[in-house]
């Protein structure tokens, strides 16, 4: 048994508030969906199932209403997840354990994220005291071990002897890359009157000398913005790849698996090696990866860390050049990376890290 991808698409990304704040997640993705289905040769009545990562929005089951407006059967109940910047990943990776498992021929699978959309999140106390407003959820039990994503990013960096120059350098490589790069029209979906991504610009050592300073040597310059948008992959069995007529992709392998929880930006370590060594390859075999670039500081670490080339990472530049959709990001890089496979071939990685001490990884095969 084998699953494939044999289409994939994103909407642009945009910080919050620009051009797709008003667009809900369902909004982002619908268009997506409707998108990759039309390439893929399939119709939304041969749909068996929609997951999709939804991490800040209001709940209600994103992914059911996702397959309700795209016209999906009924019978899809939809499967909303939440597992942080990891999720859009994640999902894909359920649906191919469907389609391993016999149990589903055509998932949709990823991640939508409205930031601009975002509800206001109270935490409220028995003893009646006023809610209290609050932006991060708790990701481990203990207090003393559960920092803040940009306290534990520069955390890394003084422990790998990362500095803030070469966290601004490989932000100014990754806006250079994605400046040069022009996605397909297969990989792009215009929304909004969108047809870029936004945020994409032409970082200077100027620009980063500028930029203000977050914590140490983490800055808004080698930080990835917050940010809307939508992926989605079409994810099926071999019988119906065989009938498909375009480009397809082998889901080689994936794994998501959990970390040092207080530093979760080299989570991606354990779930990249576990799913090199089940295939025996090793990182020269690697034609290109999709590395999430959250921080600067945490891509480095985790390319430095798998021993990846670097030229071979991020051709079209990474999420510090387009923004950060926290639940759509591993989701925008599977897309990312199926695209690079079936146009250049080879075996691509794509890997993500999630607060906790999360990581998730997959490999393509063209």
């Amino acid at each position: 048994m084998t699953a494939y991808l044999i289409a994939a698409c994103r909407s642009p990304v945009a910080p919050r508030g620009g051009a797709l704040a008003q667009l809900s997640p369902e909004g982002l993705a619908l268009p997506v969906l409707q998108a990759a289905l039309a390439q893929a040769g399939l119709d939304a009545a041969q749909v068996d199932e929609v997951i999709l990562s939804n991490v800040l929005g209001e709940g209600g089951n994103p992914a059911r209403r996702l397959a309700l407006a795209a016209g999906c059967p009924p019978t899809v109940a939809g499967l909303s997840i939440d597992r942080q910047c990891a999720g859009g990943l994640d999902a894909i990776l359920l649906a191919r354990q469907m389609v391993l498992a016999g149990t589903a021929d055509v998932v949709i699978a990823g991640g939508a994220e409205s930031y601009s959309r975002r509800p206001r999140r109270l935490r409220t106390f028995a003893d009646g005291r006023a809610p209290e407003a609050y932006d991060q959820a708790p990701f481990t039990p203990w207090a003393d071990r559960d920092p803040a994503m940009s306290v534990a990013a520069d955390a890394l960096a003084v422990a790998h002897g990362i500095s803030q120059e070469a966290q601004d350098l490989w932000a100014q490589e990754s806006h250079a890359k994605a400046l040069a790069y022009h996605p397909a029209t297969s990989e792009l979906i215009p929304t909004n009157s969108l047809e870029r991504d936004a945020f994409t610009r032409a970082l200077s050592p100027a620009h980063c000398a500028r930029a203000p300073r977050i914590t140490g040597s983490i800055t808004a310059a080698n930080t990835a913005v917050a940010a809307d948008a939508a992926a989605l992959c079409v994810v099926v069995s071999e019988r119906i790849a065989q009938d498909h007529q375009g480009h397809a992709a082998h889901i080689l392998d994936g794994a998501t698996l959990g970390h040092i929880p207080d530093q979760p930006g080299l989570s991606p370590l354990p779930a990249i090696a576990r799913i090199m060594a089940r295939q025996n390859l090793s990182p020269s075999d690697l034609t290109t990866a999709e590395i999430m670039e959250a921080y600067a500081v945490q891509a480095i670490a985790c390319v430095q860390g798998a021993d990846l080339d670097p030229a071979r990472v991020n051709p079209g530049g990474g999420a510090l050049a387009r923004g950060h959709p926290v639940g759509a990001s591993g989701a925008i890089n599977a897309v990312r990376l199926f695209h690079e496979v079936t146009t250049r071939g080879g075996t691509g990685l794509a890997a993500i890290a999630a607060a906790g001490g999360v990581g998730s990884a997959m490999l393509l095969g063209a």
